[in-house]
């Protein structure tokens, strides 16, 4: 009993003694040599790959979306192939929802971490507060 009171008396001095860093503060002072500045942000290189990698399930899911119609319409009212296009049609549908889904929870988190919006128009206004606090 008395091992875990002193852990936790340890813990709770730890916890007091650290300083608390935001997620973009502890990115930078983990960053090495020669490792990009901007991880999470609007241009970081997160937010590239996990857009890119998003598209392109977004577009294997309109072309498979694409292709079970087309499966759908040359059938020849064989009910084995109708109810694989049926079913090629409905996964699509389901991966493009997922796909969109995802886009806009990666999005929305890394909004929440930067504290920053993808929209041009809060760019401008971020830059333009910079541009009047320099002068």
């Amino acid at each position: 009993m008395s091992i875990l009171s002193l852990s936790g008396a340890v813990l709770m001095s730890i916890a007091r003694n650290a300083s608390a860093l935001t997620v973009q503060e502890g990115a930078e002072a983990a960053r090495a040599d020669g490792m990009p500045y901007d991880l999470i942000g609007p241009d970081g290189v997160f937010t590239q790959v996990t857009n890119t990698v998003l598209y392109i399930v977004g577009i294997v899911s309109v072309v498979m979306l694409i292709y079970g119609g087309l499966r759908y319409v040359i059938s020849g009212g064989d009910s084995k192939k109708v109810t694989d296009a049926k079913n090629t049609i409905l996964y699509a549908i389901i991966g493009l929802i997922i796909s969109i889904l995802a886009f806009a929870i990666v999005n929305f988190v890394i909004n929440a971490i930067t504290g920053s919006s993808n929209t041009a128009a809060n760019t401008d206004s971020i830059e333009g507060q910079t541009n009047s606090e320099q002068q």
